[in-house]
């Protein structure tokens, strides 16, 4: 049987925004029992003037906003190089930060729980943790990048084991960012820098990577530093290929079903802003947003980043991509500071 995946272009949530509604440079986006969705804004270099604009900030698909929280800083929930976020079943959200070395615990509101988490690398110790994701038992799994590791805690912060080290070989990563699970348990990470991804059992014992050996050369050409991924009901793999400012979608087996380049229209928070400041609406009419590009090649070689630094429509530099168990596939497409939404048409 033949897998298949038609996904077409809905809409696009958010736009530039240092505060309020809008984003700057999110990273990860997670949903709360209620379907809000809560974007993690990382916001750039760490310069004092920044630092107000590292948050989370809540919206819902239909493009609602809800409010923010957070801000940039050291001290105990404040951020400094956020990189990931999750619900638990409790709607206790979990953020990482890759600089601080720590996870801290928010309600659905903003308020500070808890926060654990010690830089190392001993077992329970984290270095740049990259990613984190909740499995069906409430267990916390960690992309302890900087350590070349999955390290798996309790809601807590209790180290309960570790998986892998640095290497090429089965079971093995190098600097490993994106987690997530299929309908039955299984483990799928994006390995960043041996370009796969591994699907692990619940015990994090190897089952295959992705790509197979012997994949077609579609399947395996050009990948380039794989991110945040997700796993849908029917096996399919949505993959965010950071290095080539595209989303793959693999079937179970890992073939390769369809390549999201990016669609996006201008998001409806652009238009109501542009809407209130017409002069700046005037330059926008004026700007070339869908330039001719000549790139060395062509199309999808080395140039793919020029061209999604000059074309707007174009995902530039795609973090993760989440489901939200309606049918959409929200893709955060960091450089672009907005989320584009697609849907499966099968």
């Amino acid at each position: 049987m033949t897998t298949t995946a038609a996904i077409r272009y809905s809409h696009t949530v958010g736009s530039l925004s240092n505060q309020g509604r809008g984003f700057q440079n999110p990273v990860d986006v997670a949903l709360d029992s209620q379907g809000v969705m809560y974007v993690l804004n990382r916001a750039g270099p760490e310069l004092p003037i920044r630092l107000p604009y590292k948050r989370v900030s809540m919206c819902t698909v239909d493009e609602e906003f809800l409010g923010e929280f957070g801000t940039g800083g050291t001290d105990v929930g404040e951020f400094w190089w956020p990189s990931s976020l999750a619900f638990d079943s409790r709607d206790r959200l979990y953020v990482t930060d890759e600089a601080l070395n720590r996870v801290t615990i928010f309600s659905t509101t903003g308020e500070v729980l808890d926060t654990w988490g010690e830089e190392g690398s001993e077992p329970g110790q984290i270095s740049h943790p990259s990613y984190i994701a909740c499995d069906a038992d409430d267990n916390l799994l960690v992309a302890d990048s900087g350590n070349h590791r999955i390290q798996k805690f309790t809601t807590d912060g209790e180290f309960i084991e570790s998986w892998g080290a640095y290497g090429t070989g089965e079971g093995q990563f190098n600097a490993p960012w994106g987690i997530a699970f299929d309908s039955e348990g299984a483990v799928y990470v994006s390995d960043w820098g041996n370009n796969r991804i591994q699907k692990l059992a619940t015990n994090g014992d190897f089952i295959e990577q992705l790509p197979r050996a012997g994949a077609t050369q579609a399947e395996t050409d050009r990948i380039n530093h794989l991110a945040g991924l997700c796993v849908d009901a029917e096996g399919i793999i949505y993959v965010a290929d950071w290095g080539n400012e595209r989303v793959r979608v693999l079937s179970p087996g890992g073939e390769l079903l369809a390549t999201l380049r990016g669609e996006s229209k201008t998001p409806t928070w652009a238009n109501e802003y542009f809407e209130a400041n017409p002069e700046e609406g005037a330059l926008r009419l004026e700007s070339d947003l869908s330039p001719s590009v000549d790139l060395p090649g062509g199309f999808g070689t080395t140039g793919d980043r020029e061209e999604s630094a000059n074309v707007e429509k174009l995902l530039w530099g795609p973090t993760a991509v989440k489901l939200d168990g309606k049918g959409n596939i929200l893709i955060v497409d960091s450089c672009r500071h907005r989320i584009q939404v697609y849907r499966r048409s099968d």
